[in-house]
């Protein structure tokens, strides 16, 4: 059986992003939640499934200097530095699974729009929400598919999520700030319901404040 990587490997070496149905030319909605969190342009800030998204072209062109770009695709992350040039060594890219991620670094800012809802087993979201835990200090903003969304996307099941589910799941060490939705218009003219939400991070518990020491410990 093909793993999740193998999957996605395949995908990017065969597919150029007008014929991917994620693709967008402005992250209008994601920049949007990014600048209401107000962050400085020093935040750390990571986007998890970035593959190929020109979100990280828009963040550096704002003056954001400490950007982080994960996903499970070594092919997605090359044609994203191919397409940056030399602006693709001012960004941190790490080439993993986010369920398999082992932050070194704490983030203001987790930024996710379409890998959480790839997601689709109580473990697998489980490690997520774990990780996330541990490394965001401020923000968070997760674009996932809406209960009107497709259940499939790229051949793959998607779990959909409701406004009242997402914020059910992130309720152990979060707090939502707002949720929207929206149709994005594919490149091939066809629409997904999508659902955006922001959450701020909960106090440190002392498990928490343990957790991101060593995480600091770790990067040093």
């Amino acid at each position: 059986m093909e793993t999740r990587k193998e999957h996605w490997e395949k995908l990017y070496s065969t597919k150029q992003p007008n014929e991917v149905s994620w693709t967008q030319e402005l992250p209008k909605t994601s920049l949007d939640f990014i600048h209401t969190c107000k962050l400085p342009k020093t935040a750390s800030i990571i986007d998890i499934g970035g593959g190929d998204s020109k979100l990280v072209d828009c963040l550096l062109e704002e003056g954001y200097e400490n950007i982080s770009v994960l996903d499970i695709s070594e092919k997605a992350i090359e044609r994203a530095k191919q397409r940056l040039g030399s602006k693709a060594a001012k960004v941190n890219w790490i080439v993993s699974d986010v369920t398999e991620f082992h932050p070194s670094a704490t983030y203001d800012l987790w930024h996710d729009r379409a890998a959480f809802h790839f997601l689709t087993t109580p473990d697998q979201i489980n490690v997520y929400l774990s990780t996330a835990k541990q490394a965001v200090k401020n923000f968070m903003t997760i674009g996932t598919f809406s209960d009107h969304g497709p259940n499939k996307c790229s051949g793959l099941d998607v779990h959909q999520y409701t406004e009242e589910e997402l914020q059910q799941q992130l309720k152990d060490g979060f707090e939502k700030i707002k949720c929207i939705t929206e149709d994005h218009t594919t490149p091939f003219n066809t629409t997904q319901n999508f659902l955006f939400c922001s959450f701020k991070r909960n106090e440190l518990s002392s498990d928490r404040k343990s957790n991101a020491e060593d995480i600091r410990q770790k990067a040093n």
